[in-house]
């Protein structure tokens, strides 16, 4: 995959392909998810962890200024079977249905540079995605969609949402596996949401996933060592509305 490129604008998405283009993206990471919440590092501090080996890593770059602006990892896998070493699987009992075959493609550590606002940059970022799961023939994109904090009432009417519109089917919904999580579509289950409340607390790819009929877990998980609440998501290529399908092949193109 090396020399994936897709421009667009000021901005472009590449394949990380040496250690210098992963340490930038480990840079970003660390700035999005630990300095942001407050956790000084020494000068250089990475977020990285054992994950990082098997993946490929994305990067979105502003070409004017010469700055990364957003980045994300993602691994393949042939099958769900293969799934027992996944991010997602140390948190969470994955549920697959029995006559699900394809391929799957798990997303994480997707952030975008605090300090760069532009919608170019998320479209740019589905855009290449995009691109890899047609020429891949990739049936399902998951990960861990996370909300800033771990106190769940800053997120109530978020939660409240997705337990009233956004639930897994049946077949997909993951069995609860961490040792600390809030079940909220059990303890939400007589409050009906704010909208606007609800929609402005979601997280940038999360909203992504559901626009384009995404589902969630009925728990999100607390992880402390991240400060964050997170929720399996999923996305069955198929379910994508034709339209929305369009408007990413656009951007793929």
């Amino acid at each position: 995959m090396s020399g994936f490129l897709l421009d667009k604008g000021r901005y472009r998405a590449r394949l990380a392909t040496d250690a210098d283009d992963l340490r930038a993206a480990q840079r970003l990471r660390f700035l999005c998810f630990h300095e942001k919440r407050g956790l000084a590092g020494a000068p250089g501090a990475l977020d990285a962890d054992a994950q990082d080996e098997g993946a490929s890593h994305m990067l979105i770059e502003d070409r004017r200024l010469g700055v990364l602006v957003g980045t994300y990892r993602f691994r393949l896998f042939e099958s769900a079977a293969a799934m027992g070493g996944s991010y997602s699987a140390q948190f969470y009992q994955l549920s697959v249905p029995a006559d699900f075959t394809g391929r799957i493609v798990e997303m994480g550590r997707f952030c975008l540079h605090p300090e760069h606002h532009d919608p170019d940059i998320v479209r740019l970022a589905w855009g290449a995605m995009t691109r890899f799961v047609d020429e891949n023939d990739v049936a399902l994109l998951c990960g861990c969609s996370s909300f800033t904090g771990t106190d769940a009432a800053t997120h109530r009417d978020a939660f409240a949402m997705l337990k009233e519109r956004y639930l897994a089917p049946r077949g997909w919904l993951p069995r609860v596996k961490a040792p600390k999580v809030f079940r909220f579509a059990r303890a939400l289950r007589l409050q009906k949401p704010d909208p606007r409340r609800a929609m402005a607390a979601m997280p940038p790819l999360l909203r992504s996933y559901l626009a384009m009929g995404g589902w969630v877990s009925d728990h999100a998980v607390v992880d402390e060592a991240m400060g964050t609440m997170h929720v399996f998501t999923g996305l069955e290529i198929a379910a994508i509305p034709p339209a929305r399908k369009r408007l990413l092949r656009a951007v793929a193109g």
